[in-house]
């Protein structure tokens, strides 16, 4: 067993080699690259991702990101595609080939069926002097000096070498597409990311009650509206819905320290002015970056000048917008 140190050691010896293989794949960027991203973006068909071992399940997460940035992208594993999977390519796809020697038994059959198809293959590959990197129409090297591995076995460096050049593929493609944040939602509407890119404030006030009171009602009314409705505040409008102040839990409680008897007392005489708010098409997200900065649970949602309703801190919470 190792000491605490060495252990230390021995992790911190892992992240430094990988970090430059990571530098040493952006040291070999060159036209290639840059062909590679245009073809990609003229492609009328998918982009087909395939390897084998290791390198297969890093050509899965590569596909797993071009398809959520906008690359139409399919995985192929290099050993079903001889036996039956190329079926699943079309004339007009292009097909990225993960290995770090390029000289794998699969990759030598795959690679001659690929170029008597006729789609453009680009190699991504450790190896340039490989069968793969010689028969490929474009290289993508991400050769690496050494794996983290102490006996040079293990895919470590290789495999994060292949993951960089993958997603800097992806955000290139991205970048040229314009592809945006309203894209992006289009693609992730489950879990809490999509909704941080799709849920808008008004849709969270419209599953709540609109608790509101006019400002000449009598307290009284004020202590029923707020608990009736269980979001600890209640809005104060006028006869148009036109926003004048909220009176929430913390009011009540200060106007209790403040006056010795409440009977003479009405909404606006212990309302709070001027309080904050957010536009019902506003992303939620903004509404918990509103709520956090000024340390408050609730938040009236407005539809230009009028009160559309009122989202609480727990509403977010629910929703995963954390």
């Amino acid at each position: 067993m190792k000491s605490k140190k060495s252990i230390i050691q021995s992790a911190l010896s892992t992240l430094e080699l990988e970090a430059a293989a990571i530098l040493n794949v952006a040291k070999n960027l060159d036209a290639d690259f840059e062909n590679a991203v245009s073809s990609i973006l003229r492609c009328n068909g998918r982009v087909i991702v395939t390897g084998i071992g290791k390198s297969a399940i890093i050509a899965q997460k590569i596909v797993a990101t071009f398809n959520s940035t906008g690359t139409p992208s399919i995985f192929m594993h290099a050993a079903d595609a001889i036996h039956g999977d190329l079926g699943m390519i079309q004339p007009n796809d292009i097909v990225i080939c993960l290995s770090k020697s390029g000289n794998t038994a699969e990759i030598k059959v795959l690679t001659p069926l690929l170029k008597a198809a006729g789609n453009q293959l680009i190699g991504m590959v450790g190896e340039l002097k490989s069968y793969l990197a010689e028969h490929a129409d474009l290289v993508l090297n991400t050769s690496v000096e050494k794996e983290a591995c102490p006996y040079n076995l293990a895919p470590t460096t290789s495999t994060t070498a292949q993951l960089a050049m993958g997603d800097a593929l992806a955000i290139c493609l991205l970048e040229c597409r314009d592809f945006n944040e309203s894209d992006f939602a289009r693609f992730h509407p489950g879990g809490s990311l999509g909704k941080k890119l799709y849920l808008k404030a008004g849709d969270l006030a419209l599953s709540n009650e609109k608790p509101a009171i006019k400002p000449n009602a009598p307290v009284k009314e004020v202590l029923i509206e707020i608990s009736k409705n269980r979001l600890g505040a209640v809005a104060v409008i006028d006869g148009d819905g036109i926003l004048l102040g909220i009176i929430t839990d913390g009011d009540i409680r200060r106007m209790l320290e403040n006056f010795t008897t409440i009977d003479h007392l009405v909404a606006q005489d212990i309302m709070g002015k001027n309080p904050k708010s957010i536009q019902y098409d506003t992303l939620a997200v903004e509404a918990l970056h509103i709520i956090k900065h000024n340390n408050i649970t609730q938040l009236l949602v407005m539809n230009q000048n009028t009160y559309f309703g009122i989202i609480h801190l727990h509403d977010l919470l629910n929703e995963g917008i954390v």
